[in-house]
C-alpha cells in the first residue's frame, strides 16, 4: 500500500449487519491503506476490552466490549436493568479508542463520522481531516437521543468535508456548510447482474408460486406495513417474499398472511439467487419523517438485476428514477397493484436498455474516487493552514 493516511471510521452500524454504503466504501478505502471501523458498544462477559478482528475485505473492525456483571451472553444492546452513565460510557469508549491506536501505530490518519453521537469519545482526536457522511437524518429515527441534533450541530463545525446519502438530504445540509456533496446510493452492477443469468431459487424460495413480489432490506419502522398487508389482501395469489432481518419494531406487528413469507436475512453474496426468480422488485417504504430523506440502495441493485421495480414515492425515488420511466411509483394499495400488474405485463425489450445506459453512470467504485478526491483536497487544504512543525489541533481545542 502506499502511504496514506489511516482511515478511521467511527459507525452506529455494525459491519456484519447488512452490507450497505458503509461496507462499500470502507472496502475499496482498504485497497490502498488501513482502515479501522469502530463500531458502537457490545455488552457482555467481561473484561472490558476493545476486540480486533479483520474482515474479508480487509477492513480492521473494533468493537468496544463492555463488561455487564453475570451476564452470559453478547447483546448489542445493554441487557434490561443495566445502566450506565453516558459520561462513564464515553470515557470507557475514548480510552479503548486511545489503546487501539498505541497497539496499532495509528498516528497519521482521516477520521470519518457516520454518527454524531461518537463526538462524545472522539473530541480530543488530532486527525488529518474529519469526513462525515451524513446517510439519512437520523434525528427523525424512533429512539434517536434527544442530543443528536446537537451533537451533528457541532460535528458541521468542525468537518473539513461533507457528504449526503442523497439529493434531497443534500438540499437540506448544503446551507449549514461550505464543503457539502451529494453522493446517493450506488450499485455494483455486476454483483446484482448475477440475477439475469438466472441461478436457481435458494431452497427457502423455490417452491414458492408466481408470482413473486420481492423486497431485500432492512424490515423495521420505514416499511409501510398497511400497504403490504393491504397488497397482499387484494392479490391473494401473488407470493409477496419479504427478505431481510426485523430491526426496531416487533414481530408481532408484521402482516401474517398466507401470500406473504419472511425469509430473514440473506448475505450480501446470496441476494442475486433471490433476486433472480421474482416477478416484480419492490421498496414499500411509509413516507415518514424517517423516510424523508432516504435514498434507497435498493433501487439501482434491483435494477441491475433486471428485476421491474415499483416504489412508494420517496423523493430520490421519483427523481430520477420515476421521472425517467424506469420506475413505476404507487403509494396506495390500489396503486400498487396496478403498478405491479403493468410491470408483469410490461417488455423488457425497451426497458432494460434504458435501465443499463443509466447504471452505466452508477458504480460505488465511482463514488468511491468522487469521495477520495474530495478527502484528498480536504487533506491538502488542512495541511497548508497548519505548519509542519505545530501540532495540529485537537477537535475539542
Amino acid at each position: 500500500m502506499s502511504h496514506l493516511p489511516d482511515l478511521v471510521c467511527l459507525s452506529h452500524l455494525r459491519w456484519k449487519f447488512v452490507f450497505q454504503r458503509p461496507q462499500h466504501l470502507m472496502s475499496r478505502f482498504a485497497r490502498e491503506r488501513r482502515v479501522f471501523f469502530v463500531e458502537e458498544p457490545a455488552w457482555g462477559p467481561g473484561p472490558t476490552r476493545m476486540e480486533v478482528s479483520r474482515s474479508p475485505e480487509g477492513v480492521w473492525l473494533a468493537v468496544p466490549h463492555i463488561e455487564v456483571e453475570g451476564a452470559t451472553q453478547v447483546t448489542p444492546d445493554p441487557p434490561p436493568g443495566t445502566r450506565m452513565d453516558p459520561d462513564v460510557l464515553a470515557a470507557i469508549q475514548r480510552e479503548l479508542l486511545e489503546e487501539l491506536f498505541e497497539d496499532q501505530g495509528v498516528n497519521d490518519f482521516v477520521l470519518w463520522y457516520y454518527t454524531p453521537m461518537a463526538l462524545a469519545f472522539s473530541r480530543r482526536l488530532r486527525p488529518r481531516a474529519v469526513v462525515y457522511d451524513c446517510m439519512d437524518e437520523l434525528s427523525a429515527f424512533t429512539g434517536a437521543p434527544p442530543v443528536l441534533v446537537q451533537r451533528e450541530a457541532e460535528l458541521m463545525r468542525h468537518v473539513d468535508v461533507m457528504f449526503t446519502g442523497g439529493h434531497h438530504l443534500y438540499e437540506a445540509k448544503r446551507e449549514r456548510h461550505s464543503n457539502v456533496h451529494p453522493f446517493p446510493s450506488s450499485v455494483d452492477v455486476p454483483h446484482f447482474a448475477q440475477a439475469r443469468l438466472g441461478p436457481d431459487a435458494p431452497h427457502d424460495q423455490a417452491h414458492l408460486p408466481r408470482p413473486r413480489i420481492g423486497f431485500c432490506g432492512v424490515i423495521d419502522e420505514r416499511m409501510d406495513l398497511a400497504l403490504v398487508e393491504g397488497v397482499a389482501r387484494a392479490r391473494p395469489d401473488w407470493q409477496l417474499v419479504m427478505v431481510g432481518p426485523v430491526v426496531k419494531i416487533s414481530p408481532d406487528s408484521l402482516p401474517r398472511l398466507p401470500n406473504i413469507h419472511y425469509l430473514g436475512g440473506k448475505s450480501y453474496q446470496e441476494l442475486p439467487a433471490y433476486l433472480a426468480s421474482w416477478d416484480v422488485a419492490m421498496t414499500p417504504f411509509a413516507r415518514t419523517p424517517a423516510t424523508r430523506f432516504l435514498s434507497p440502495t435498493k433501487t439501482p441493485e434491483y435494477l441491475a438485476a433486471g428485476r421491474p421495480v415499483v416504489s412508494t414515492s420517496i423523493r430520490d425515488v421519483v427523481r430520477p428514477y420515476g421521472e425517467l420511466g424506469l420506475v413505476r411509483i404507487a403509494d396506495t394499495p390500489e396503486e400498487f397493484v396496478q403498478a405491479v400488474e403493468e410491470s408483469l405485463s410490461q417488455s423488457h425489450e425497451a426497458w432494460l436498455p434504458r435501465v443499463d445506459a443509466f447504471l452505466s453512470r452508477l458504480s460505488w467504485d465511482h463514488t468511491w474516487r468522487g469521495m477520495k478526491d474530495h478527502i484528498d483536497r480536504a487533506v491538502e487544504a488542512r495541511s497548508r493552514r497548519i505548519p509542519v512543525s505545530t501540532p495540529e489541533p485537537r477537535m475539542d481545542a
